[in-house]
């Protein structure tokens, strides 16, 4: 069995991810680019940068026209908005993938996905009137509804007795309605048959069909993945039958079974490459590597999965959004430091829009950071790209900097 390193693991996951090599042009067909490369752009409300959805572009793109990305979405339509590893960005041309999800919504067992079916049924009525409405007055916001569910949804969260929203996203799950449009960032609602383009793949696919297409996209934008990883990936948790599919894939020659790690430290796990990017893993293990250092969204491809995080770069990461001010360790929004192969420290940032102000809170190494003066102006010049993207005409320094990288600041 192919044995290779931790460091050429990582190496090949952060190029497969777009955030090594050379980039890929920042219009609208280098954003194709991406999205074919990592699956999926995962959608968050959180702006205390930007919306991590262009983050993660930016990351692999440098400064780039949102609009371009909005062209995609709503004129071309080769992006749509669906349910991935979470709510996101994902790619017209995977709907068969994503169809399936939808035709089974709800066919769960679990009390919740039975909770659900009940409420829908207790309020057929409401749900033939928002489609109705979609249908003579759409697109629509969910405000132009009228609550007229006949019971409401329960909920002890925020979801509670919030029921034209629960009614969208059901109808929006299982694949009814689409986001149509935003205005002024809220949704736009849309019967899927006007939304989706005439060219559309329409194929229905299988489990076992679905499975053995979304593990190999999966496996190719992690680069070398266990079986693990790629379950929480892409389209995360809805992969049946996933062994089988990989025990066809290994003997059909579509992917090989790796070792990672050395013999007396490897990875546990079973762990597999695609054949596709042999040629490519190859290339790094004779030195072929374009390194590059880039900031990352809490919410980041690379760093979603955190446990695969940790045990591929020795990285901890954990989102403080809700904890406490005084408890937090990083801070509110936190962006880490891709540097090369290794994730070298992160940042607390802060966009303030109107002073057009990026405040740099506090700049945080990892213990392992090279305190180089060339990994400062790296650093440094990461947060300055960030900052021009952004349109911040000043960038002001906390005064938390490592010491070793504070000449860069």
């Amino acid at each position: 069995m192919r044995r290779i390193s931790i460091q050429t693991a990582r190496r090949l996951a952060v190029t497969k991810q777009r955030l090594a090599g050379p980039s890929a042009s920042p219009d609208k067909e280098g954003i194709m680019q991406v999205v074919h490369s990592i699956g999926c752009l995962q959608l968050d409300p959180i702006n205390a940068v930007a919306r991590n959805h262009l983050l993660v572009l930016w990351s692999r793109l440098g400064s780039y026209d949102p609009k371009d990305l909005d062209t995609l979405m709503w004129e071309e339509r080769r992006l749509f908005e669906y349910w991935a590893h979470a709510a996101s960005i994902v790619l017209t041309e995977d709907y068969p993938l994503h169809e399936r999800a939808m035709r089974r919504h709800l066919e769960g067992t679990d009390p919740w996905s039975q909770r659900m079916r009940d409420w829908l049924e207790e309020n057929s009525a409401f749900r033939s009137y928002v489609l109705a409405e979609l249908e003579n007055r759409g697109p629509l916001q969910g405000k132009d509804f009228k609550d007229q569910s006949s019971s409401g949804w329960s909920s002890s969260g925020w979801t509670g007795d919030r029921n034209v929203s629960k009614m969208l996203d059901a109808l929006w799950s299982s694949g009814q309605v689409m986001v149509a449009g935003r205005k002024g960032g809220q949704r736009l609602w849309d019967l899927t048959e006007r939304v989706l383009p005439d060219w559309t793949p329409r194929e229905t696919l299988s489990a076992e069909d679905a499975t053995y297409r979304a593990a190999q996209s999966s496996l190719r934008s992690l680069g070398v993945a266990t079986d693990k990883d790629i379950r929480q990936n892409y389209i995360r948790h809805r992969y049946p039958q996933l062994a089988e599919a990989l025990t066809a894939l290994v003997s059909e020659g579509r992917i090989e079974r790796v070792e990672v790690g050395e013999e007396e430290a490897a990875l546990p796990g079973k762990w597999y490459i695609h054949t596709d990017d042999l040629p490519l893993l190859e290339r790094i293990e004779a030195g072929e590597w374009q390194p590059r250092t880039t900031l990352l969204s809490p919410f980041d491809n690379l760093i979603a999965d955190r446990t695969r995080a940790e045990r591929l770069f020795d990285y901890r990461f954990r989102i403080e959004i809700y904890v406490p001010k005084r408890l937090r360790e990083y801070g509110y929004y936190v962006l880490s430091i891709l540097h090369g192969d290794r994730i070298v420290g992160r940042i607390d940032p802060r966009m303030d829009r109107k002073a057009k102000r990026l405040a740099i809170n506090a700049v945080h190494a990892e213990p392992h950071a090279p305190m180089t003066a060339d990994t400062s102006r790296a650093v440094a010049r990461s947060i300055e790209e960030l900052g021009a993207f952004l349109g911040a005409k000043e960038i002001a320094y906390g005064e938390h900097v490592p010491e070793g990288w504070k000449a860069g600041t």
